[in-house]
């Protein structure tokens, strides 16, 4: 767990995510970046003016640190990656302020050798998405830290969804996950559907709020695997509900029990969406799959 306690001032706030995301502003002196490890021997950020500094340190990289000497040059309003496991040196002012943003490599799409392009890339404060995302990153950290713990979340995911735009920025517009692999979000959304398709209720809205993210950023994701939420459970619950008719066959349970086990409120509902998918009614399907096994018993 990242520690918070390496500053000669106190952490003005903080707040933690249950994914891991934690997000600090320490005001006055830090004396060093927090982190899971020792400083890094040879990289070192160098700045000349006090103010504002942004830092987002990456959580469980797989990558081993870049042995070559570092400095960097920073201005406020700078944003700066680090990784958190041997953090850079500091050579700032007497008085300076930090918000920082520690964030799991994977939330924010990098794997392999992304995290070391990442690192030692300082995004300026006077670039076109530094003009833009600096003050509202710095905005969001505050606005985070004085919430609801509820609101503060959803503050904190908007913050890393940020973050991940810089990225792919940074990476030069290119994905940083690897080709055909689904983002690391996208595969707990869908475990979260897994786990709640027999509920009636399950929802794009419950989906996004369990998740602390935006409906508007859930259908994003969806969107990037070429359908939509609602269409990705319907086609979830309708294979479930095929398995069970095949697998109980006439008599065991009915169609509108079957329909209702997985989250259809309506038989009628049921009965059409399931002739649209298959080109059979629910009855014709279940009376073909009992004839084929018991064809083949015989």
């Amino acid at each position: 767990m990242p520690t918070t306690s390496t500053t000669t001032s106190t952490t003005t706030s903080s707040i933690r995510t249950p994914l891991g995301v934690e997000i600090l502003t320490c005001e006055e002196t830090p004396a060093r970046l927090p982190g899971q490890g020792h400083p890094h021997p040879t990289h070192r950020l160098l700045a000349q003016d006090g103010g504002e500094y942004l830092f987002v340190g990456l959580l469980a990289t797989t990558t081993p640190p870049d042995p070559r000497p570092l400095a960097l040059p920073l201005a406020p309003g700078d944003i700066c990656f680090y990784d958190a496991r041997h953090t850079p040196v500091l050579d700032f002012p007497e008085r300076f302020r930090a918000t920082v943003f520690l964030v799991p490599a994977d939330l924010l799409g990098l794997a392999g050798t992304d995290a070391g392009r990442i690192v030692g890339t300082p995004v300026a404060r006077a670039s076109r998405l530094g003009t833009l995302l600096s003050p509202l990153l710095s905005d969001l950290a505050r606005a985070a830290a004085e919430a609801r713990p509820q609101v503060g979340e959803m503050l904190a995911w908007n913050a890393v969804n940020l973050l991940s735009t810089l990225v792919t920025e940074q990476l030069g517009g290119e994905a940083p996950n690897p080709a055909g692999a689904r983002s690391p979000m996208l595969a707990r959304l869908l475990e979260y559907v897994e786990l709640h398709l027999t509920d009636p209720d399950l929802s794009p809205e419950v989906i996004a709020r369990a998740h602390h993210i935006s409906v508007r950023y859930l259908h994003k994701l969806f969107k990037d695997e070429g359908t939509t939420v609602g269409r990705w459970i319907l086609r979830r619950r309708l294979d479930e509900c095929r398995r069970d008719l095949m697998r109980h066959g006439r008599g065991s349970r009915t169609i509108a029990a079957v329909a209702a086990r997985w989250g259809f409120l309506s038989a009628t509902h049921f009965s059409r969406v399931f002739r649209t998918a298959y080109g059979m009614s629910p009855r014709e399907w279940r009376d073909t799959a009992g004839r084929a096994a018991s064809a083949g018993r015989n």
